[in-house]
């Protein structure tokens, strides 16, 4: 896709609101449908999406250091990272929720603090490659984020609701950093304007 197929270039703004297509005249600034204020890029995106992702990364080393459960069996047990809990719970005998906390607590995390910074990178340093597949890369990112709190939900309830008689589940300190890392990487998520990957696109 060409530049000139940019609506910015064209002359038109998008309205974050009500998603109507507004023509640029003059010193137009609020949508004609909603009034809300247009909006030509996100302000400041790339500084707040790198700030709320500078924060994660920060989070996350705490978040795989500290025990994030004490997994106690028969009265004894001892307080587990999130690789060591996972561990505890398939040799626990509970191999399906060993398996969420892998997906939800690493996998998903990781994969998001790495396309974050990939999509930062391509926009910073105006790389020529296919928008169509950031973007897809995007809304892939920002579509899993809402699953992103699904073991800490899971512990919660493990360690309230489920009685396993001779095994017990306590939270531990690091799941609160992990639920930080979660929200701040929906805030960089959120913050990040997709429309700047398709600023300066030329033919591919």
């Amino acid at each position: 896709m060409s530049s000139k197929g940019n609506a910015l270039v064209q002359g038109f703004i998008r309205c974050d609101d009500c998603a109507c297509l507004v023509k640029i005249v003059d010193q137009l600034s609020t949508c004609p449908r909603c009034d809300s204020h247009l909006h030509a890029r996100h302000p400041h995106s790339l500084q707040r999406t790198t700030a709320f992702l500078f924060g994660s990364i920060f989070l996350y080393i705490p978040a795989n250091i500290f025990p994030i459960m004490i997994f106690s069996q028969f009265g004894s047990g001892e307080p587990n990272t999130i690789a060591g809990g996972i561990i505890e719970l398939i040799d626990g005998g509970m191999l399906p929720i060993g398996l969420v906390v892998l997906v939800a607590s690493i996998l998903v995390p990781s994969c998001k603090l790495i396309g974050i910074s990939l999509l930062l990178l391509r926009v910073h340093f105006r790389w020529q490659s296919n928008a169509r597949r950031w973007t897809v890369l995007y809304r892939i990112i920002a579509f899993v984020g809402r699953w992103s709190m699904l073991d800490i939900f899971m512990l919660s309830i493990l360690a309230n609701l489920v009685d396993f008689g001779s095994i017990q589940i306590i939270a531990g300190p690091a799941a609160t950093a992990f639920a930080a890392v979660v929200i701040l990487t929906m805030f960089a998520a959120k913050n990040f304007d997709p429309r700047l990957l398709w600023d300066n696109q030329q033919n591919l």
